[in-house]
């Protein structure tokens, strides 16, 4: 087990480094134009792909350091670019990390390279799991799986929202029910190869910010399904099922706890991005206010901007600290007994809509206008305190588990 440490290695800041020369020579360059256009930056993947940053290889590397460090430094560095953009290059890892988690060896090896293509013939992948009426609530699911036991097919319907890459991937990974009596326990995931009749992309959605990521509904209508393309296969699904009947009539608690340790786990992940996104609307705010004259002095020496500028800073610095407890926890099994991970993403959310907010105020009139990135950071650091369980859900959670008290 990896001591804690605020003190990243040579290695990780050789990577941090390379990082931040990306992000700064390629992806902030191009967060204009490809926020006004609502499309997927296509070149910018590219050319993340030819330097092997978008990879299943990179994102390896960094989730299994041992100190917890590398996803919060790869996220917080490519997220201070832009927004919009590095969700378009990370938005991938998501459907890749359900394949690992639960996919068997073969599954893995066949489905994750199609997820990424190559340098020279890039492609996504989408995870389908938020539907209409299930976001936080993700026992009221209601796309179902059934099994053809004469075809060895798994036949899908129903609708998913807010699915990054919906549509456009190259494949999806669909979460469905196939036991609407235990819940999210009776839950499994699938893959959609491309080109499989029944599947079709629906709204596409024109949103507040991170406009360069592609984001729509996906929409099943008897999506028919190899049986090798439930992930885990049906073996393991069938003991996982009777092992969840069981563990419910014991006590169904313990259930509904287990599932919720997942997406506390994964947390960390994005309250670094929501830091990369305050970093860099603190940045801009500082340098403005450095060289900005009013009254015949910088607008830094007016006590009134100078502790905005400090608040901003000690904000920035204490999300990160907890984003790296967290993710230091979930790397070498420490149980988040307080819902460390909720706090850190919790924190680094309200940071980010709160600091991006202060540098346009700085800023004043030029920080409402686009022509400086502060305004676009605002409007991007907004869904922080939404994905991945809104603020109000992290708050819950957090309670609860001060409580003692289980959670649903």
């Amino acid at each position: 087990m990896a001591e804690f440490t605020m003190e990243l290695s040579d290695e990780q800041k050789e990577v941090r480094d390379w990082l931040h020369g990306f992000a700064a020579d390629v992806i902030r360059p191009a967060a204009a134009e490809w926020d006004e256009r609502e499309e997927t930056p296509w070149p910018v993947i590219q050319e993340a792909a030819k330097v092997g940053i978008y990879s299943l290889d990179f994102y390896a590397q960094q989730y299994f350091d041992s100190t917890g460090l590398g996803i919060p430094m790869a996220m917080e560095e490519l997220f201070w670019g832009d927004a919009g953009i590095a969700l378009s290059i990370v938005g991938t890892g998501l459907a890749a990390v359900g394949v690992l988690a639960n996919g068997t060896e073969e599954q893995i090896g066949t489905w994750i390279p199609q997820m990424y293509g190559d340098a020279n013939d890039v492609k996504v992948a989408a995870f389908c799991s938020s539907e209409p009426d299930a976001g936080s609530d993700v026992a009221s699911m209601r796309t179902r799986a059934v099994y053809d036991e004469a075809k060895d097919e798994w036949v899908l319907s129903g609708t998913k929202t807010w699915a990054t890459n919906g549509g456009i991937a190259n494949v999806h990974v669909v979460v469905a029910v196939v036991d609407p009596d235990l819940g999210s326990k009776g839950h499994a995931s699938f893959i959609v190869p491309p080109g499989t009749p029944g599947l079709s992309q629906g709204q596409k959605f024109k949103k507040h910010g991170i406009r360069a990521s592609h984001t729509a509904e996906v929409v099943l209508d008897n999506v028919r399904v190899p049986g090798s393309c439930l992930l885990g296969g049906k073996e393991k699904l069938d003991a996982r099922l009777a092992r969840a009947r069981e563990k419910a009539r014991k006590g169904g608690e313990r259930v509904k706890n287990a599932a919720m340790a997942t997406f506390e786990a994964s947390r960390p992940a994005v309250g670094a991005m929501a830091v990369g996104t305050a970093r860099a609307a603190y940045e801009v705010a500082l340098e403005y206010a450095q060289t900005r004259e009013q009254f015949g002095r910088p607008i830094i020496d007016n006590q009134g901007v100078a502790f905005q500028l400090a608040d901003m800073r000690t904000s920035i610095d204490a999300a990160r600290l907890l984003v790296w407890r967290a993710s230091w926890m979930a790397i070498n099994g420490k149980p988040f007994t307080a819902a460390e991970g909720s706090m850190s993403k919790l924190f680094a959310s309200e940071t980010a809509k709160k600091v991006t907010a202060q540098a346009i105020q700085i800023l004043g009139g030029n920080g409402y206008t686009r022509e400086y990135p502060v305004e676009r950071m605002h409007r991007d650091s907004a869904i922080y305190t939404i994905f991945e369980g809104t603020s109000e859900i992290q708050r819950l959670v957090i309670a609860r588990t001060l409580a003692g008290m289980p959670i649903r």
